[in-house]
């Protein structure tokens, strides 16, 4: 069974940085794409960040520039760097991915972004 375990989510002031992490088991991590999304009350789900198998990453604008995903395919890890933070990045960040055409994410880790 796959399991996504996010981490690394709290409080900061605007401008600051945070770095999340997301454990994966019961998959082979290395062979599929990792994305991370957000969630505000009331809204759906929004695709942040997707890195590749291959490495390549893709962001959506608003995050562009802030935002760094990467993946360590050895010990089956997905990170997001978030710098620069502002307070309409205030959302629960959830890990996913889609493995043998079913979707899964984790319990998702909130990020608070005010003064």
């Amino acid at each position: 069974q796959v399991r996504l375990v996010e981490s690394g989510g709290g409080s900061v002031q605007p401008g600051g940085s945070l770095r999340l992490s997301c454990a994966a088991s019961g998959m082979n991590f290395r062979l599929f794409p990792m994305d991370w999304y957000r969630q505000t009350p009331g809204n759906q789900r929004e695709l942040v960040a997707r890195i590749e198998s291959s490495g390549s990453t893709n962001y959506v604008d608003s995050v562009r520039g802030r935002f760094t995903v990467s993946r360590d395919n050895v010990y089956w890890r997905l990170y997001l760097q978030m710098n620069s933070l502002q307070p309409e990045d205030t959302a629960v960040y959830y890990c996913h991915t889609k493995y043998r055409e079913v979707v899964f994410f984790g319990q998702g880790t909130k990020i608070t972004v005010s003064t």
